[in-house]
Parts: structure tokens; sequence; C-alpha cells
């Protein structure tokens, strides 16, 4: 079904391309009879060159798992409520990347901040090469900007990690023993409305050996939660022992690239200046306002063509 799904894609993708040229075909045929066109011809070429870059962008992906869906989790670091609402920021940057990609997200676990922001958020990213594109964002976010939380209105730095899983079926076997797994339940606290309920079926799995959290509370059912739950966790264990696989065969060395949980991959520096950097690749982005709205594909884009070895 995720071949038929994928061949699918690549019909709609060739009649789509098909599609739009012939529409810049039609605007040049009018505007060479004197129409006034220029406005729409101007769109329609944008619209093309942005597919074609995500088009160029999927054929950089060729990992075993790259295709599949994702499970992206997000932790505030020290900092309380200045991290937190980072973290809440970077939240609403993912999710509005999914949007602009067609990608369907569902949110499964979020804790909110006591003032502001969040504790933690976990949510799936549904669609095509979700997991091959969102790897980049693997690591630490570093930000820099004048607080709106100071009254003194002084420059703060804050952090926030980000971890990316690929979703896995059944035809992918993980191992976890009972004994294994610590299970908590607790009330759900979303941001309201159905998120909410009265009764403790939000649930918590905690993986003891390595310290590895899954939860879920976006289900009135404390049993569709843990099964959730457990499934995320499932993701999280195996990306956790293929990325020890990955450091063993030294590809990411190899690849001149740290992606390591723990390292801090990127910048976005609101004040004294605006600008976003990567430092993995080096690549930089003005446009702080349209990166943080969701536009990461220059990111993307660079991380991808650096992992196969070619520069950005």
């Amino acid at each position: 079904m995720r071949e038929k799904k994928r061949l699918e894609h690549v019909l709609a993708t060739d009649s789509d391309l098909a599609r739009r040229g012939e529409d810049i075909t039609a605007y040049l045929e009018l505007a060479k009879e004197g129409e006034n066109v220029d406005a729409d011809l101007q769109r329609e070429i944008e619209s093309l060159h942005e597919l074609i870059d995500r088009l160029e962008t999927e054929t950089l992906l060729s990992g075993e798992n790259d295709a599949r869906n994702a499970i992206v989790t997000i932790h505030p670091g020290a900092g309380g409520t200045e991290s937190q609402d980072w973290a809440d920021m970077l939240l609403r940057m993912y999710l509005r990347w999914a949007e602009r990609q067609g990608f369907e997200t569902v949110l499964y676990d979020y804790q909110p901040g006591e003032e502001a922001g969040l504790k933690s958020a976990t949510f799936a990213v549904n669609g095509e090469y979700a997991f091959g594109l969102l790897q980049s964002e693997i690591g630490v976010h570093r930000l820099v900007r004048i607080s709106p939380f100071d009254q003194a209105k002084r420059r703060h730095t804050s952090f926030a990690s980000v971890f990316v899983s690929p979703e896995i079926d059944e035809s992918i076997e993980v191992v976890i023993k009972p004994e294994d797994i610590r299970v908590d339940t607790y009330r759900s606290s979303g941001k309201g409305g159905q998120h909410v309920n009265t009764t403790d079926s939000a649930v918590r799995i905690t993986h003891i050996p390595t310290g590895i959290v899954a939860s879920c509370q976006n289900e009135r059912s404390q049993h569709k939660n843990r099964d959730r739950a457990m499934s995320m966790l499932r993701s999280k264990l195996y990306e956790f022992e293929m990325e020890k696989k990955r450091e063993a065969s030294k590809k990411i060395e190899d690849s001149k690239l740290d992606i390591d949980f723990g390292s801090q991959i990127r910048s976005y520096v609101l004040q004294p200046y605006r600008l976003i950097k990567d430092h993995r690749t080096k690549t930089e982005v003005g446009d702080v306002d349209r990166v943080l709205d969701g536009d990461l594909q220059p990111f993307i884009r660079a991380y991808l063509l650096a992992r196969r070895g070619e520069k950005p």
C-alpha cells in the first residue's frame, strides 16, 4: 500500500508538472498577442519553481526510512518561561511547514508551560518523505531576542531540543520487555476543547533502560492513548538504535555533519540583528519571519546536499 501511494504521488506530480507547463505556454501565447499577463505569468513561474525545488529535494532522499511518516518531539531547555515560549514557537513553525507541504499533522501530546509556551509536545507528520525531510531538524535550536517577559527589555538566549523518529509499522520488529517500561496515567492538559477531559486518560510510557518517553493524550480512551504511546515508543527506540549504528559506522563523521541530539544545530537571532544560521551547513537566511512561518526549504535542502557530500 505504501508503494501504491508512492506511485500515485509520482503520477499526480507528473500530471501537475504537465499542466503547469501548459499554463505557462498559454500565458506566453497571450503575451505575444498583446495581452497583459505579466502578473499571472510571474505567479505561475514562481509556483513552478517552488515545486521543482521540492521535487529536486526529494531526489536527495534515499535512506531506508526517508519515505515514512515522522514523529516529532519538542522540549524546552533550561530557562523557564523563555525556553518554553521558544519551544511553542518551534511547534508552530513545524506545523506551518507541514501545512505548506500538504502534510497532515496530529498533535498527540501537549504539556503547557506555567506562564506561557510548552513543557513538551509530540506530534505526527503524515506525508511522503516526512521523516527524510525532518531529519535536518534533530538537535538543539537557539533563539536570541529581546524577551517579551522581561520588563527591563534585556536580550535573552533560549534553547529547545527537537527529536524526530520515523513512524514504523508491524513489518519492523522492535522488542520491548514489559519489565523495561513504566506506565503513568494523568489528566489531559491540552489547549482546551476536546483535548481536555476530566479523567486520567492520558498515558506516559517510559523506557527505563534508555530513559526514552512517549506520551499521548489526544484520545478520550486511555486504552487508545496507551496503544498510540506504545507505537510512538517503538518508533523512538527504533530510531535510537539506528542512530547508534550510524555512529558506529561513522556515517555522520564521513558526511561531516553532527546531528547528535545534544548539539546546537541552528541559531535564530532576532536582536540585535535578524538572521538565522545553520551551524552545520553554514546556510544563512535573513528573512526570519518567513522561516518562523514554516519556510524551512533552504535549510532542509542544504542539509541533504551536505549529507550526500555536495556543497549546498
